[in-house]
């Protein structure tokens, strides 16, 4: 079954850091601009981040600019999310995935990080922010 696979969530105390990894399993995922998404307690899944196929293209939600890195290793089929300076409401489950149709980070930001594959979703990995 073809499908995104996420790590690396934890608990953590605010400020600190937490490295997410986003794997493809049954595909791969280099043809792919990939975002990551994040669905906080009682709220929507939203995209925060998205890397373009090529890795040159990057955007960023502005509450996680600057604290949050994307990146990927398309050898190793995984992108990564390195997140720093964790506030308490970055509390929630994130997700990664790809809209199959494009290759572009600014597509995929300009849609509203709209289009991902329904089959695609993984589970997620919870990351907790408290004292």
């Amino acid at each position: 079954q073809s499908q995104f696979v996420e790590s690396g969530g934890g608990l953590v105390q605010p400020g600190g850091s937490l490295r997410l990894s986003c794997a493809a399993s049954g595909f791969t995922l280099d043809a792919y601009a990939i975002g990551w998404f994040r669905q906080a307690p009682g709220k929507e899944r939203e995209g925060i981040s998205c890397i373009s196929q090529s890795g040159l293209n990057i955007h960023y939600v502005n509450d996680v600019k600057g604290r949050f890195t994307i990146s990927r290793d398309n050898t190793k089929n995984t992108v990564y999310l390195q997140m720093n300076n964790l506030k308490p409401e970055d509390t929630g489950v994130y997700y990664c995935n790809a809209n199959p149709r494009t290759a572009s980070c600014e597509s995929f930001k300009n849609s509203g990080y709209k289009g991902a594959r329904t089959a695609w979703w993984g589970k997620g990995t919870l990351v907790t922010v408290s004292p």
